[in-house]
């Protein structure tokens, strides 16, 4: 009988990154549902922060600056509907699409940065 049911040698430690996607998810919708431009920008970096991290330690993405970088296009996208639909809608969207827009910006900075400045990080993984 083994003492260790269920673990493998392959998986020795746990993933830190659904803790903070659990986290980033509603602390981000709650600032865009609302018009809370820091809880939307800092949600907004924590959940896609946590989704880039998740995905260079599958090893999906090469770098977690460049997945970062992808879903901060994503996420801008996003913003841009949602000022796009405002005039036909008639509902105030406006700072709800600004903060995505905002954010997607400021994410890809970080990702280029990231990417362009932190290589040796990267290596080290």
């Amino acid at each position: 009988m083994n003492e260790n049911p269920g673990l493998s040698e392959e998986y020795r430690r746990a993933s830190p990154w659904p803790l903070f996607v659990a986290l980033g998810l509603p602390i981000a919708e709650i600032g865009i549902l609302f018009g809370l431009v820091p809880l939307a920008v800092g949600g907004l970096f924590l959940f896609c922060g946590s989704i880039s991290g998740m995905l260079r330690e599958a090893e999906y993405a090469s770098s977690a600056w460049r997945a970062l970088a992808a879903l901060s296009v994503l996420v801008a996208l996003g913003g841009g509907g949602l000022l796009y639909v405002d005039p036909a809608v008639g509902a105030d969207l406006g700072v709800r699409a600004y903060s995505m827009i905002g954010a997607g910006v400021l994410m890809f900075v970080a990702g280029l940065g990231g990417d362009l400045f932190a290589r040796d990080a990267d290596a080290a993984l």
